[in-house]
């Protein structure tokens, strides 16, 4: 049942975000390229967004300390968010963005944790480094990751998680027309 409502509720998303696909972006990309790119993109705001929140008014900018582990308040508002994030955005993925991936569900959760972790240590160290080294403010940096970390996270769904390489795109491509 709750299959069923995420894949209905994932096509829908998909049938109103194609409305803009056609007359404005079919010429320049691909609808898989659209759909990431939109999906991960709202997924994106939504996690600066909670970031901004956490950071600022849940841990007010301040260390969090947890059983005597002290945490900088801009990596306590990551670790805080990414789990709300990793499942909006396994879900997007899945059911918007690369539905012509035929692999399981459980394999595509587990590649997508493995590729998700890729962008965790991603994320940490490009933190730190901007915030730390380069010394800008947390949610700029925060910002600037989120840039570096969707290409990465583009390439390594597209051709890993959800294993739609060229192929699979050509079995879409053949439908679509």
């Amino acid at each position: 049942m709750i299959r069923k409502f995420l894949e209905k509720s994932g096509e829908w998303i998909g049938k109103k975000l194609s409305i803009f696909y056609h007359p404005i972006f079919s010429r320049f990309i691909s609808k898989e390229t659209y759909l990431y790119a939109s999906t991960g993109g709202a997924n994106t705001v939504f996690d600066i967004f909670l970031y901004f929140i956490f950071y600022n008014f849940i841990f007010h900018k301040e260390l969090f300390t947890f059983y005597n582990i002290a945490i900088s308040p801009y990596i306590a508002a990551f670790l805080f968010v990414f789990p709300i994030t990793f499942m909006t955005g396994f879900y997007l993925a899945k059911y918007v963005t690369f539905t012509a991936s035929s692999l399981q569900g459980r394999k595509q959760l587990f590649r997508y944790a493995v590729s998700v972790g890729g962008s965790i240590i991603l994320n940490y160290l490009l933190i730190k480094l901007l915030v730390e080294n380069f010394k800008i403010y947390p949610t700029p940096s925060k910002m600037i990751t989120t840039v570096i970390v969707v290409i990465y996270s583009f390439i390594i769904q597209k051709f890993f998680t959800f294993k739609t390489g060229k192929k699979q795109l050509l079995k879409t491509k053949a439908t679509e027309d």
